[in-house]
């Protein structure tokens, strides 16, 4: 690794959860590649990690419901720097359950962009970290994907086919060295969750999120719950027999 600081892209870099986690990289005086669908936004992001510490930023406007281009997003991210130390996939969607329910075109929007896009383009940084035998690829899933609920199971299917890929995706990488980090954040108050009704204890920041995912990275932990005590509530809501867990409202 250069003693510059890593080498990290960040896929969805403007998301809340993204843009903390890009401050934390920024001090630590890493070289960022910002991939995102507005330029404008990137700009602005990428000027405040300069102010903030970054060695050097570099911003690639995508769009990740296009796949076709993302061999070529994962090769442009690969391309400033002469290679990634890490690869964070932090883009995804929040539907409503309600009407992607009978309506196959919002499903299938929804199962696209949480699970077919990530999938794929996972699978292509992969083989990149498999050549050059290093490096972490980190995912940003959900405890959602856990168990099926009715209150958002399109979502929680392509979160939970996302964390199946990546498992497969860490067996296979093993061999070479390369690290694969499945992140499952719980309630975050962000954009994506506006429409929810939020505080409380469950609730974490983005900024809470962001550090406990550094840490997790640096450990090259292989599953994340943040903040920790998701872990401990899936733990029992996946143990609850079917019979009472239907009779729940999750």
């Amino acid at each position: 690794m250069s003693t510059q600081g890593r080498r990290v892209a960040i896929f969805g870099a403007t998301s809340e959860i993204a843009v903390a986690f890009g401050r934390l990289c920024a001090e630590a005086h890493d070289r960022l590649v910002l991939v995102g669908r507005d330029p404008e936004a990137l700009e602005r992001l990428a000027a405040d990690l300069k102010v903030r510490g970054a060695d050097a930023v570099a911003i690639l406007p995508a769009d990740f419901n296009h796949i076709d281009g993302l061999s070529e997003m994962a090769q442009e991210s690969w391309a400033p720097f002469a290679g990634l130390d890490l690869a964070l996939v932090a883009y995804g969607t929040l539907p409503d359950q309600k009407a992607a329910t009978g309506n196959p075109a919002v499903a299938a929007a929804a199962l696209h962009i949480n699970f077919v896009s990530p999938a794929l383009l996972c699978d292509l940084l992969a083989a990149r970290f498999e050549a050059a035998k290093a490096g972490t690829l980190a995912v940003i899933t959900s405890v959602a994907g856990d168990r099926g609920r009715q209150s958002n199971y399109v979502y929680g299917a392509a979160k939970g086919g996302l964390q199946l890929y990546l498992e497969g995706l860490r067996h296979r990488l093993w061999a070479a060295g390369v690290r694969v980090v499945d992140i499952r954040p719980g309630f975050v108050a962000t954009r994506m969750t506006a429409h929810l009704p939020q505080g409380g204890p469950l609730w974490a920041t983005p900024e809470r999120v962001a550090a406990d995912m550094d840490k997790a990275i640096r450990r090259g932990s292989a599953v994340l719950y943040t903040p920790w005590f998701w872990r401990i509530i899936l733990l029992i809501v996946r143990a609850l027999p079917r019979p009472l867990f239907h009779r729940s409202k999750l």
